[in-house]
């Protein structure tokens, strides 16, 4: 495959870095740095305005074809290895960069955890949106210098640079990076404004890539136009676990290629296709998808998030689910399905043994539906557990449910021993759904772990309180304390693992 070309938007080339004289001249001041303390170093540089340049001025190497030739061995390796932050200020120093605080404090953290001795599957988060140190974050250029730092490190397996401003620019590196780096397996480049250009850079760079198993493009709007390079990408590519183009503003066209191609390819496990951009109202996408669910026996996981799915589409879904023996995670909320569409959900569960993960949150299923549910969760659900590996959850968050079947619901749980995680917050809670669920609770047939609500008592009578738990709690975002990527916060992730990074 021919080099990607640099798009019209990228930046000149600079002049010839500094030979090693110069380099000697940056090593010395690193060190007086350290020695002084960390005032003054965004005044590095002869010229802040200077900007990456282009392919011309980037360093072509060729990776090593012997990965164990490039592993750690011995004190001095690791010492060598555990260098990044001194290794950034100098490439900073001989490519006139301005230093990007946060990145130095983060690689400071990356070397401490080389030194104690782990050689192996560091992730390097950079993420933009942390909320307990002060964030400066990455752009193109700061991604650039980042790139040729851990171009073939072999400790770092992760990058996680979400919420930061890489832009089309930032992609051309990235695209660079994936074509080089022999040990990433997770990248994670969500909400960093690549459009359309910067899409079409990372899905050729990872047609001849052959390491990376998760891939996180959600938020970054590559459009109908980017979409069909990723659908292209994985006729080719036979490594990709999972890929994550939620929120991309994918077209009625691209979704119905991924659908297409997801028939024939074997390597996907996880694939999640939220809110694409769909016109009309005769949910051509979603037949096109449950047509693939049909024929594709590896799909593990699949997000179908805000699809416009009403219940003909539903239909059509549980029709393919009849014929699926892979799948265990369907994601079909905020779609517009009712207590009609739940007849077909609770027919196929009777016979469907693979499916662990539903949900439902934010439509429209109400008492009936509930009731629906309920009814073969008791009755018909209980020899699931002799051949289902985990057990069953649902989520019904936001589905104008009232106490009825609420309730309905929490005596499933008491009589189908594999029915463990139930999340309602949103729903009409009544007295009755409190002290039903209370009693979930204080009876162990519900771990507090596994919902998300907590009862409480006032003046005799019992209520119910939300918890920060669910399927994906923390998808969009993480918390300002406690653990991010906790079990009970995220448990449709958890329950259900596709790739390395959940």
């Amino acid at each position: 495959m021919a080099q990607p070309q640099l798009p019209a938007f990228a930046p000149p080339p600079l002049a010839p870095p500094r030979g090693p004289r110069g380099a000697g001249r940056a090593r010395s001041s690193w060190q007086r740095r350290r020695r002084g303390g960390w005032q003054g170093e965004s005044s590095m540089g002869s010229n802040p305005e200077d900007v990456a340049p282009g392919p011309a001025g980037s360093a072509n190497v060729t990776p090593t074809a012997d990965s164990s030739a490039l592993a750690p061995s011995g004190e001095e390796a690791l010492e060598a290895l555990a260098n990044l932050q001194e290794d950034y200020y100098n490439l900073c120093m001989e490519k006139h960069r301005k230093i990007n605080h946060f990145i130095l404090r983060i690689l400071q953290e990356v070397d401490e955890e080389i030194k104690k001795g782990v050689e192996k599957g560091i992730t390097v988060n950079i993420a933009g949106n942390n909320r307990l140190i002060p964030v400066e974050r990455v752009t193109g250029e700061d991604f650039w210098i980042l790139s040729k730092l851990l171009k073939n490190h072999p400790c770092i397996s992760g990058l996680d640079v979400r919420y930061n401003l890489l832009s089309d620019v930032g992609a051309y590196y990235a695209a660079k990076l994936l074509q080089k780096q022999l040990y990433l397996i997770y990248l994670n480049l969500m909400f960093n404004d690549i459009g359309p250009d910067g899409g079409e850079l990372i899905a050729k760079a990872l047609r001849k890539n052959t390491t990376l198993k998760y891939l996180r493009m959600t938020g970054n709007k590559i459009e109908n136009k980017g979409g069909m390079f990723f659908a292209t990408m994985l006729q080719i590519n036979s490594s990709l676990e999972k890929l994550d183009l939620g929120d991309c503003d994918l077209g009625m066209q691209s979704v119905i290629a991924f659908a297409t191609v997801l028939t024939q390819n074997q390597a996907i496990k996880g694939m999640n296709l939220n809110r694409p951009i769909l016109y009309g109202e005769q949910e051509e996408s979603t037949i096109h998808l449950s047509h693939m669910l049909k024929e594709n026996h590896f799909l593990v996981e699949l997000h179908l998030c805000k699809h416009d799915i009403k219940n003909s589409g539903l239909q059509q879904l549980c029709d393919a689910l009849y014929l699926n023996s892979s799948l265990r995670y369907l994601d079909v909320s905020c779609n517009k399905i009712t207590h009609d569409g739940m007849v077909y959900l609770a027919d196929v569960l009777k016979c469907n043994t693979t499916l662990e993960v539903i949900d439902l949150s934010f439509n429209r299923i109400e008492n009936a539906g509930a009731n629906y549910l309920s009814e073969t969760l008791t009755s018909h659900n209980r020899s699931l557990k002799a051949v289902i590996l985990f057990s069953y959850r649902l989520s019904v968050v936001s589905n104008n449910i009232e106490g009825e079947g609420l309730v309905a619901l929490s005596k499933s749980m008491k009589t189908n021993p594999t029915f463990s995680n139930i999340y309602i917050w949103g729903n009409k809670f009544d007295e009755a759904t409190c002290v039903a669920y209370s009693d979930l609770i204080k009876m162990s047939y519900l771990k507090p772990d596994n919902t998300d609500v907590e009862p409480f008592v006032v003046d005799g009578r019992v209520y119910l309180a939300e918890l920060s738990n669910g399927l994906k709690k923390h998808y969009y975002w993480t918390p300002t304390y406690g653990e991010a990527y906790g079990h009970s916060s995220n448990a449709g992730f958890a329950l259900v693992p596709v790739g390395q990074h959940l």
